[in-house]
C-alpha cells in the first residue's frame, strides 16, 4: 500500500516559497544533511535528480540509497524536498520506497501527452504535489501545448500541480543549439518559446517556472535574465549550484514601491483607477500583478524606501 505524502496545503502554500530549488543527483553521500538542513541551510526547495544528472549505470545504486536516506528525513516545514523522476516505470519505483512519504512531490521529466497518463495513473491513489517539465519537441508546438493544458486542467489532476518547469538546455539541445555566455534565453529562439508558454498556460491558472542559467561566473547576466523571467511573470529559477541560490532569491525582494501600490490596489477602498509612484494603477486590470506581488513580499521581503505614501484621483 502506497503510504501518503505531509500535505502541502497545511504550509498555506504558495508557488514563491519553492524559491531557487536546487538540482542534486540522487546519489550525493550528504542527502540526509541536506534535506534535514544541516548542510546548506539557505536552501527553501532542493531535486533530488534520477535523471539527467545520473549516469545510466548508477540509476539502481542511487534507488537503493535514496530509500536508505528516506527513512532519516525529518520534518522540515521550510524546506521543500522533491524527487525527479527518470521515467514512469521509475517513479513507480519511488513510490514504492518505505517512507516515501517524507518528500513532498515529484518532478516529471520530459513531460507530454504521450505520457500522462503513464505519469499520473500512479498518483491518483496520492496527494503528491508534481512539477511537470515541458522540455520535449512538443514544447514548440502551439496545438500540442494547448492539448496538454487541456489534460491538465482535468479534476484531480490540476489541483495536483504546483508548476510547470521548463527545460531550456533540453529545448536548446532539441535544437542544436548551447546559450552563448553574456546573452539571456530571451536573446535566443527561447525566449518567443517562453512566451508562447506563458500566454497559452498563465491565463489558466498555471504557474510556470524559470529555465537555468549554467554559467556561475556571470552574475551580470544572470541578474539580466532574472529581470526578464519577472517580466514574463515566470516564478521561480532552478539553481545549478549553492553559489546561485542567494543570487537568485535576492533578485525577487519586492521593490518597496511596487508593494505598496500592491496593498492599496487589493485593499478594497482604493478608487477604481488612481496615481501612485507616479504609475496608473487600476483595479480591474492590475489586481492579478498586485496578488504576486505580496506573495513574493511574504516570501523575500521588501527594499526599504520612503514612508509609504497616499494615493491621489488620477487627473488628465
Amino acid at each position: 500500500m502506497k503510504m501518503q505524502p505531509l500535505p502541502l496545503p497545511s504550509r498555506s502554500f504558495s508557488p514563491w516559497f519553492l524559491g531557487a530549488p536546487l538540482y542534486m543527483p540522487a546519489n550525493r553521500r550528504d542527502i540526509i544533511e541536506i534535506a534535514n538542513g544541516e548542510k546548506l541551510p539557505v536552501l527553501r526547495s532542493m531535486i533530488f535528480c534520477t535523471e539527467d544528472a545520473l549516469s545510466r549505470s548508477d540509476v539502481e545504486s542511487s534507488l537503493r540509497h535514496l530509500g536508505l536516506c528516506l527513512q532519516a528525513f525529518r520534518q522540515a516545514p521550510q524546506r521543500f524536498r522533491f524527487i525527479r523522476a527518470r521515467s514512469p516505470e521509475i517513479l513507480a519505483r519511488l513510490l514504492d520506497l518505505p517512507h516515501i512519504e517524507k518528500v513532498d512531490g515529484f518532478v516529471l521529466p520530459k513531460f507530454n501527452e504521450h505520457n500522462f497518463s503513464a505519469y499520473f495513473d500512479q498518483l491518483k491513489e496520492t496527494s503528491f504535489k508534481v512539477m511537470p517539465t515541458l522540455e520535449t519537441k512538443e514544447t514548440f508546438d502551439l496545438n500540442a501545448m494547448c492539448a496538454l493544458r487541456q489534460a491538465l486542467l482535468q479534476g484531480g489532476i490540476f489541483q495536483r500541480i504546483l508548476m510547470l518547469r521548463i527545460g531550456g538546455n533540453d529545448l536548446m539541445n532539441i535544437l542544436g543549439i548551447r546559450r552563448p555566455r553574456n546573452l539571456t534565453l530571451y536573446e535566443t529562439p527561447l525566449g518567443n518559446v517562453i512566451s508562447q508558454l506563458v500566454t497559452v498556460f498563465k491565463p489558466y491558472g498555471f504557474s510556470l517556472s524559470a529555465p537555468v542559467f549554467e554559467y556561475l561566473d556571470d552574475t551580470q547576466t544572470l541578474q539580466k535574465e532574472i529581470r526578464l523571467d519577472l517580466a514574463h511573470g515566470l516564478i521561480g529559477k532552478t539553481a545549478i549550484h549553492p553559489s546561485q541560490v542567494a543570487a537568485i532569491e535576492s533578485a525577487y525582494i519586492v521593490d518597496t514601491e511596487d508593494y505598496e501600490m500592491a496593498i492599496t490596489l487589493n485593499g478594497g477602498t482604493a478608487p477604481a483607477v488612481f496615481r501612485m509612484h507616479d504609475a496608473m494603477c487600476e483595479v480591474a486590470t492590475h489586481t492579478q500583478w498586485a496578488e504576486g506581488i505580496i506573495d513574493r513580499q511574504l516570501c523575500y521581503g521588501n527594499r526599504e524606501s520612503l514612508p509609504f505614501p497616499e494615493y491621489s484621483e488620477l487627473s488628465f
